[in-house]
């Protein structure tokens, strides 16, 4: 166990630092990843951030300049595309699978660049992706790495669902949910598992750039995060943190550090992240149970085995190709009562409608992102109730449009 009675006083913690961060809180985190990750080379280290939002940015910016393109997910998380926007950096989107990001359409796509400038950096989520909710397999980060290394790519591994990883479903998720609101009940589905290991945990090179918060693990207004990478680009990153955020706040660090270091240790906080996981695990099950009962046949889906999202592909009948199926769909949902996350946000296409490409059969795909990780519990069945309404509402009123 790792405690350290080292955090700093109040004093100290409230004033001004400098742009690495409090010195107990990253003592702990580079600890930490060391237990965890194991990085293969030497000279690497960890830097506070304002959570990963913020390091994105910061990340982009050492790779990319004005008019460059960063390679991404077909869909990703719209907190990097607006960074992206922003820093005036164009998304190249990468095609996905059950996975995430293929690495051979990722090879081809760098064989083929004909702009310019060929792209310096990808930017995935490997872990839980936002929005889809895959997670890449050991042999799919080592492909991912491969064409990394030909293609000489720098990797920005924004990884805030990692310590969300989730067993599989069981033959029944009612299997895992006997006690839904009994802490006894989520503890014992919290089998032994063993993480995947990280883009960071395989790089040789120092290439990878990894981005870690706490916000999906603790607490996300806390705005604390972390990045591990090569100590010239923390260099780097401590020049834009200092010109912009100076760091985080000291007393939000500092509080994490007294929990870390003070009062959990190692076998606290892992405790805590077992615990993390096993709620997870049983709202993911009992969420897929109610999606199994009252949507069937109206969504498909891939089961997630991390974080907290659940990405639906809808079946919107006979009005799959009206172009307002999608936005009366949201209305139809608002009616009823519903909220989930349209596709369009996630689309990195930079398409008016974040509509993929069609299908073999022609008909464009439609998603919708759900998170089980708020709502209470006894608001799933409800509310995918309304959802099935909405999406048959939709199918409905186009059929009887279409006769008349």
């Amino acid at each position: 166990s790792c405690r350290n009675q080292s955090t700093e006083s109040l004093d100290e913690l409230l004033q001004y630092g400098d742009g690495c961060g409090v010195d107990s809180y990253c003592a702990f985190l580079r600890r930490y990843t060391q237990r965890v990750h194991r990085p293969q080379y030497a000279d690497w280290g960890v830097i506070a951030s304002c959570g990963n939002t913020d390091a994105i940015g910061k990340a982009v910016s050492l790779f990319c300049e004005p008019g460059d393109s960063i390679l991404v997910d077909r869909w990703t998380f719209p907190g990097a595309l607006s960074s992206l926007a922003a820093a005036k950096v164009m998304p190249a989107p990468v095609p996905m699978d059950g996975e995430g990001m293929i690495p051979e359409a990722l090879d081809t796509i760098c064989q083929a660049w004909s702009g310019s400038a060929p792209p310096r950096a990808i930017y995935l989520v490997p872990t839980g992706q936002n929005p889809t909710g895959t997670t890449m397999s050991l042999a799919r980060r080592k492909a991912i790495y491969a064409v990394a290394q030909r293609r000489n790519l720098a990797i920005i591994e924004d990884d805030p669902y990692y310590f969300l990883q989730l067993p599989p479903v069981v033959a029944s998720a009612a299997d895992h949910g006997a006690q839904p609101h009994s802490r006894h009940g989520a503890e014992s589905v919290d089998q032994a598992q063993d993480l995947v290991p990280s883009l960071l945990s395989l790089d040789i090179d120092g290439r990878v750039i990894r981005l870690d918060s706490f916000s999906k693990i603790l607490a996300p207004n806390l705005r604390c995060g972390w990045i591990t990478a090569p100590s010239y680009i923390l260099d780097k990153i401590q020049i834009l943190n200092e010109s912009t955020i100076l760091q985080p706040s000291g007393l939000s660090q500092g509080l994490i550090s007294k929990l870390l270091n003070d009062t959990w240790g190692f076998d606290g906080w892992e405790a805590h992240l077992r615990e993390l996981r096993a709620v997870y695990t049983l709202r993911r099950n009992l969420f897929i149970q109610a999606v199994d009962m009252h949507l069937a046949g109206l969504v498909e889906y891939t089961v997630p085995t991390a974080g907290m999202f659940l990405w639906m592909k809808i079946n919107l009948g006979s009005a799959a190709t009206d172009p307002t199926a999608m936005p009366r769909l949201l209305g139809s949902m608002k009616k009823c009562g519903v909220m989930m996350a349209p596709d369009m946000p996630f689309s990195s296409t930079g398409s008016a409608t974040g509509a993929s490409e069609p299908a073999a059969d022609g008909v464009p795909e439609r998603y919708l992102r759900a998170a089980f990780a708020l709502v209470d519990i006894d608001m799933f069945e409800p509310a995918l109730k309304r959802l099935a309404l909405a999406i048959s509402s939709i199918d409905g009123a186009h059929s009887e449009a279409t006769r008349a």
